[in-house]
C-alpha cells in the first residue's frame, strides 16, 4: 500500500549553520494541497540549481520508514520533512522503485529519474551526521521529471501507472553510483535505460570513460 504521509514545499530560506549564513530550500513545511508544473510545484524552490531541481529532478519523494531508524540510530526525533522532501510516503523503499516507474498522484503523473544525492545541508539542518549514513546505506530518496501537470493534495492515493524495466532499483542505480563506480557492465547497462536523468547518464558516461 503506497500512501502519502505528507505533502511538502517551501522557497529557499537563510540558515545560520555553525555560525556561517546558508541559503538551502531543504526547510518546506507540509501543505494540504498544491499544483504540480514540469520545473516543479507552486511555492517550492531549490537553492543550489547545479544540483537540485530542474524537469529531470521536479519532485523529491523520502520514504518516511526511514525515519524511524534514523531516529532511533541518532536519538532525535525528526520532524516532518527533515529532509527537504516534496512527497513523504510509506511503500515506497528505494529497494521496490525502479528508475523509470510512473506514479499518478492526484491528477498528476512523475516518473522516476534518478537517486537523490544527498548533501551536507541534510546533516547540518538536522544537527546530526546523516550525511554519511545515508551514503553509506543508499536510502537517499529519489526524484521524478513531471509527464502530466496537476493538482497534488495531501490525502491524494499513489498508483503505480507503468514499470519499464525491473533490473535497476533506485537502491540498486545508487549503489553503483554511490559505492560501485567501476563496475562496467552496469553503467553501460543502465545507460540503456532511456528514462535515466540526464545528469546521471553524463556522470555514468564520465565513470565509464575512466574505466576504459
Amino acid at each position: 500500500m503506497k500512501t502519502l504521509i505528507s505533502l511538502n514545499v517551501g522557497e529557499p530560506k537563510e540558515y545560520l549553520f555553525n555560525g556561517k549564513a546558508e541559503k538551502t530550500g531543504i526547510g518546506k513545511k507540509p501543505i494540504t494541497s498544491v499544483a504540480l508544473h514540469k520545473i516543479g510545484f507552486d511555492h517550492d524552490a531549490v537553492a543550489s540549481t547545479e544540483y537540485h531541481g530542474g524537469v529531470d529532478r521536479a519532485v523529491c519523494l523520502y520514504p518516511y520508514e526511514h525515519y524511524g531508524m534514523w531516529e532511533k540510530e541518532f536519538n532525535i526525533k525528526l520532524p516532518l520533512p527533515a529532509f527537504g522532501e516534496n512527497l513523504t510516503t510509506t511503500g515506497m523503499l528505494e529497494k521496490d522503485v525502479y528508475i523509470g516507474d510512473t506514479f499518478e498522484i492526484g491528477t498528476t503523473v512523475i516518473q522516476v529519474t534518478q537517486g537523490r544525492i544527498p548533501c551536507a545541508k541534510i546533516s547540518k539542518y538536522n544537527g546530526v551526521d546523516l550525511l554519511s549514513r545515508i551514503v553509506e546505506s543508499c536510502y537517499t530518496g529519489y526524484l521524478f521529471r513531471v509527464l502530466k501537470e496537476g493538482v497534488i493534495d495531501a490525502d491524494s492515493s499513489i498508483e503505480l501507472v507503468e514499470r519499464v524495466q525491473e533490473k535497476y532499483s533506485v537502491l540498486k542505480a545508487n549503489q553503483i553510483m554511490l559505492h560501485d563506480r567501476k563496475n562496467a557492465e552496469a553503467i553501460e547497462e543502465m545507460l540503456q535505460i532511456e528514462e535515466l536523468a540526464t545528469v546521471w547518464k553524463n556522470k555514468l558516461d564520465n565513470m565509464l570513460e575512466k574505466i576504459k
